[in-house]
């Protein structure tokens, strides 16, 4: 019962997120604070295991709680970007964003995701980020200013120093 109950608060804050509806409920579900980022459309979801969310305006994706302990610990993007920030002392099992093209997984650090036009692309700005196709075992390592492309297909995935133009591209969308 606790299970369903953590999965059911987690999908309020989901709802609320999409739906763009004010702080108050959203604190009231998983720990999590939700902020409108003044002057724009972006979000952004604080919660309180060590976990921050800024979202693209229009980005449409879901949380989820997958260990069924309340707590947030993974993010289905299908549209846009998120920038994530995970705290590592706090988040315990590690953090994904899961994709339609990929999976990126992380222990702690900080990582944008963006999910457009049949294509994944993950940039790491602090750490380290695993990143692999969904119902596949290999994975890349991306470090700080890496990225890769993740497509459809079955082509290898290419690890890249992204370069100034694009880093700042995807940043300026997240407002950073």
């Amino acid at each position: 019962m606790g299970r369903a109950i953590g999965r059911v608060r987690v999908a309020l804050v989901a709802l609320i997120c999409i739906a763009g509806s004010q702080t108050a409920m959203a604190q009231s579900s998983v720990g999590c604070s939700l902020q409108p980022v003044v002057g724009t459309s972006r979000q952004v979801l604080h919660c309180g295991n060590g976990v921050s969310i800024t979202t693209e305006a229009g980005a449409r994706f879901q949380l989820a709680d997958r260990n069924g302990d309340g707590r947030i610990d993974s993010v289905s993007l299908t549209s846009k970007a998120v920038l994530v920030d995970v705290d590592s002392r706090k988040v315990k099992g590690g953090f994904e964003v899961i994709t339609p093209q990929a999976i990126a997984a992380v222990r702690g650090t900080r990582w944008a995701v963006d999910a457009e036009g049949g294509k994944t692309s993950v940039l790491v700005l602090r750490g380290k980020v695993s990143v692999s196709r969904p119902h596949t075992r290999s994975a890349v390592l991306l470090g700080r200013g890496q990225g890769v492309d993740v497509d459809g297909g079955s082509s290898p995935l290419v690890v890249k120093q992204w370069s100034a133009p694009r880093f700042s591209a995807l940043m300026a969308r997240l407002g950073q």
